[in-house]
């Protein structure tokens, strides 16, 4: 079609004429709302980079070298759920103070929670010293997680036999 058809037929329609193939020969072209091909590309790539983002998410959970058990058994809760949603873990114990000088006691609360979490994480990172702060890194464990969840029970299904017992339940 000439290029004077095509815009006549796009003018016509309503429409835009977008060329879409312009290294072929000849060039290749559709007729197209451009204002909502822009709308729906935009829309597309923000799902794409919501996806990216969600994939690699870090999270953080803190505590002191002084907490009790009660806390740690919380703090373990709470990375369980940050790496059942898929998210990494930074697990940091902040030092105040001359609590600096005793980094064993941050090291068995990091041993505590890693043990806590062993199931539902890898450790990625030993403890290192990070400023005011000994961290670990946990990754999540896609197959512990998945054996973890439990299983859906399947609803029992109601079948017509040809006796005519309508209504018979069975399980599937």
């Amino acid at each position: 079609m000439r290029i004077e058809d095509a815009l006549a037929l796009a003018e016509e329609l309503q429409l835009d004429l977008v060329e879409v193939g312009p290294n072929q020969d000849p060039p290749v072209c559709r007729l197209l709302d451009y204002g909502r091909f822009r709308y729906r590309q935009a829309k597309k790539d923000k799902e794409a980079r919501k996806a990216a983002r969600g994939a690699s998410q870090q999270r953080e959970v803190r505590m002191s070298p002084v907490i009790s058990e009660n806390d740690i058994n919380s703090k373990i809760r709470i990375v369980k759920g940050l790496l059942e949603e898929g998210a990494k873990v930074r697990v940091a114990v902040m030092f105040r103070g001359r609590q600096q000088t005793h980094p064993e006691i941050a090291m068995r609360v990091l041993r505590k929670v890693a043990e806590g979490v062993k199931e539902f994480a890898k450790l990625e990172r030993a403890p290192t010293m990070e400023g005011r702060a000994l961290a670990i890194m946990l990754a999540p464990d896609k197959t512990q997680i998945q054996q973890q969840q439990p299983k859906k029970v399947q609803q029992p299904a109601v079948v017509a036999d040809a006796a005519g017992t309508n209504g018979a339940i069975e399980h599937a």
